[in-house]
């Protein structure tokens, strides 16, 4: 079955996950672009392969390979991560042109679906970083607070997520922000429940969102809820997940958008703040090791790459 747009954009929450992120070997362009245009039928084949594993993928571009494969014209917001700093804090881009965001229910469909899409670009995309995620608990980060609570639902996951009509060039394609985020949870569970909740704006069990004026001007939810002029609130479709290993832990932080620069308002009030200086304090108990910014093309664009 085709699809307007890549199958991994809006689909609800699956249990595990790869992101890999590649460099293009600059000679081989050719290879990548048969393997691009390829891409749909290959999700599409090994997805028939495991019917009940709900397997889907996304495969994106960055600003700097974006001309390789289309000199033409480019989507409105295609640019490279962006670069903010505190005090204490610095976010920045990283290495990673090309992605692959792989999830369903079952690690070895991803598997699977991982190493057919690896294998058509014929030595055309080098490694630089892969990592495999995984649901935790009831869709909770490894602080123990679920994860996405604020994420649109049903159709409003296409609204959110698509590029609409006012890029018709690009038309569901989708902008995908990717950072991976390293936990000092020794440092978090020092601190007790309240000051953790204090640090989310939200209870750790049940869940529940603080009222407005109870928050702290530092607290996450408080950074990361924003409005546009219109008073409208800013949405982006998270589909972050946790890695673990026994000495480094973690959230691989994911978001789908219509557009760049509801992501970009994010992270700049989380890492530079308001007016007053007011920054995310969550960002005490992480560090932003990665940050890329990618374009996910639509299904169409990638077909063109046939010809």
């Amino acid at each position: 079955m085709t699809h307007a747009y890549q199958t991994g954009i809006t689909p609800e929450a699956s249990s595990d996950a790869l992101f890999i992120t590649f460099n293009l070997v600059r000679d081989r362009v050719t290879q990548a672009k048969q393997a691009l245009a390829a891409s749909t039928d290959i999700i599409d084949a090994i997805a028939k392969q495991f019917p009940e594993a709900e397997l889907y993928a996304s495969i994106g571009l960055n600003h700097t390979v974006w001309p390789l494969f289309d000199d033409a014209k480019k989507p409105h917001d295609l640019a490279p991560f962006p670069h903010f700093k505190n005090q204490d804090v610095e976010v920045k881009e990283t290495s990673g042109e090309l992605i692959f965001h792989i999830r369903s229910m079952r690690r070895d469909a991803t598997y699977q679906l991982a190493n057919a899409l690896f294998q058509a670009f014929d030595h055309s995309l080098e490694i630089v970083e892969e990592v495999s995620c995984f649901k935790y608990l009831d869709n909770r980060d490894l602080t123990g607070f679920v994860d996405g609570t604020e994420n649109p639902t049903g159709k409003d996951r296409q609204q959110v997520a698509l590029v609409g009509k006012e890029d018709p060039d690009f038309e569901y394609g989708s902008y995908l922000n990717l950072m991976r985020f390293v936990h000092d949870l020794e440092k978090w569970e020092h601190q007790d429940l309240k000051s953790q909740e204090n640090v989310y704006g939200r209870t750790k069990y049940s869940n529940e969102e603080y009222d407005s004026a109870q928050k702290s001007p530092h607290a996450h939810t408080k950074r990361t809820s924003l409005k546009d002029s219109n008073g409208q609130s800013l949405e982006i479709l998270r589909h972050s997940m946790p890695f673990a290993s026994l000495t480094e832990k973690g959230l691989m932080f994911a978001s789908y958008s219509k557009t760049a620069n509801t992501f970009n308002r994010m992270l700049e009030s989380m890492v530079k703040g308001d007016e007053d200086g007011h920054t995310d304090h969550l960002m005490k108990f992480t560090t932003a090791h990665t940050g890329n910014a990618f374009f996910i093309p639509p299904v169409t664009w990638l077909a063109a790459l046939k010809n």
